[in-house]
């Protein structure tokens, strides 16, 4: 098939190009199927407020309750909450946020003090701060010291006790006045009682100038995705410079996913810390199902996925049920194969064989070989990231990929389907983030060939580390004859 024997109806006549380039009957094909709202506004400046207190108080259903939703990871074990995690909330009709931590204790050893070390960095950045004590308990000697530490905070604190659930345990936390943090509010997390008058009580004491920015559409969201004990904290840590995050040689450390702004060659991202998938979701238990859950939703919140690989073990099912995560989700992607340091010659020889054999799925990633325990070659993320994200955001004008289409299909044209070829009268870039272009036709396109159209258009306009999506719209001349009465 010739240019010449291109179907000129496709390209041109009533139906072709206005002069500007557009298509000058677009009113006929229906794009709202494949649209997105993929630039969004900038959040307002808002308020942080810090949930505190010891171990299995009650602190992440209290977060669950404030944000009506269960977000934040909950279980009957002392110690799930292992980062500080902010999440977004409103009361009637303010906005602000709300970051949980893990259980503080001031004398804490081990892991726990790194916990520890969490919560406190939360109270620093914190708006107000709420301390939250277990009314059935009463007062420990915990308590009694973290309220020591809070009654010398340059912010509000307010004094939750929480799970009252009868009039005996009010009585119970009349006793709390002993803390000196003024008057204990009344609260059951798990019920509800008491929420909305803490809620009133944080909103009017919140300051009109909060100390942090939380922007939704301001720095890049960049996701650390991977199974257990691959390196994604060891990573974080190392981009902030500093311990940010709990690390520790136990796989599954990190729970809820960790949001910290950090600043690298001079731009500002926002890394999200996930929890490891360990097993797929509907076999997996207890605060390692909702773990699932929230490292999914940080996934589908973030623009790019970094998908850590363990270089020196081979690639697993779990590497892979990660990655088919990120693809479906559609994110700009980087995969990082992590602990180079300990990847001998034989090990590169067998991962180059194992790449080609299980990543053919995504030859459009960018990889790159790092260390984040030595600090090697971490340099190279930003650029890949740079290149992934500039590709996720490109636009094709109409005008230009349907010149490149004609040229395509007049080359390799459409394989027969039923005895009858198909036209393609149209194409356009309905969407970015992910690049979606939509073919209009009069015959349905094989999977094959839409295959073949992806890879051209990576070849012609570029869309390394970002997924494209072709689709096809079938609407033959019939359905746009009545269309246009």
């Amino acid at each position: 098939m010739s240019e010449n024997d291109f179907p000129q109806s496709d390209f041109s006549g009533e139906d072709a190009f206005a002069d500007d380039g557009t298509w000058s009957d677009e009113a006929d094909w229906d794009l709202s199927d494949f649209v997105t709202d993929g630039d969004e506004q900038l959040a307002e400046k808002l308020p942080v407020v810090a949930i505190v207190g010891r171990p299995n108080v009650g602190k992440s259903t209290l977060v669950n309750r404030f944000i009506g939703r269960r977000e934040a990871v909950v279980e009957d074990v002392p110690g799930v909450t292992r980062d500080r995690v902010s999440y977004p909330a409103t009361w009637t009709g303010r906005q602000f946020m709300v970051t949980d931590t893990g259980g503080w204790e001031p004398d804490a050893k081990g892991m726990q003090a790194s916990i520890s070390l969490q919560a406190e960095q939360a109270m620093r950045s914190a708006d107000l701060i709420v301390l939250v004590v277990d009314a059935t308990v009463g007062a420990t000697a915990t308590d009694e010291a973290v309220a020591r530490t809070l009654r010398r905070a340059k912010v509000p604190v307010l004094l939750a006790a929480n799970k009252v659930d009868s009039e005996r345990a009010e009585a119970d936390a009349a006793t709390l006045w002993s803390l000196g943090l003024g008057e204990p509010h009344m609260i059951s997390a798990s019920h509800g009682r008491g929420a909305a008058d803490l809620l009133d009580t944080i909103l009017e004491n919140l300051p009109e100038t909060p100390r942090e920015r939380y922007a939704a559409g301001g720095p890049r969201r960049i996701a650390l995705v991977g199974k257990p004990n691959v390196g994604k904290s060891s990573l974080l840590n190392r981009l902030a410079g500093e311990q940010r995050v709990v690390v520790d040689d136990v796989a599954g450390t990190t729970v809820d996913p960790v949001d910290e702004i950090i600043e690298l060659d001079g731009k500002t991202w926002q890394f999200v810390d996930t929890a490891g998938l360990r097993r797929k979701v509907h076999t997996a238990t207890g605060h390692e199902y909702y773990a699932s859950l929230r490292t999914r939703g940080a996934l589908e919140s973030a623009e790019l996925a970094l998908l850590l690989i363990d270089a020196s073990q081979e690639i697993t099912e779990q590497d892979l049920r990660v990655l088919s995560m990120i693809i479906d989700s559609g994110r700009a992607l980087v995969i990082v194969f992590n602990k180079w340091d300990l990847v001998d010659e034989e090990r590169r020889y067998d991962l180059d064989k194992e790449i080609d054999r299980e990543l053919a799925r995504v030859p459009w990633a960018r990889r790159v070989n790092i260390s984040a325990e030595t600090g090697r070659s971490v340099q190279k993320l930003v650029p890949a990231m740079e290149e992934a994200l500039e590709s996720w955001d490109r636009r094709v004008s109409t005008g230009k990929l349907n010149n490149w289409l004609k040229d395509v299909i007049a080359a390799t044209p459409p394989p027969v389907r039923g005895g009858r070829q198909p036209r393609v009268m149209f194409a356009t870039q309905a969407a970015t983030r992910p690049p979606t272009f939509v073919m209009f036709t009069n015959g349905f396109l094989e999977a094959g060939y839409r295959r073949f159209l992806e890879r051209r258009l990576r070849e012609e306009f570029g869309f390394d580390g970002s997924p494209v999506r072709v689709n096809v719209r079938v609407k033959d001349k019939r359905e746009r004859t009545r269309s246009r009465k």
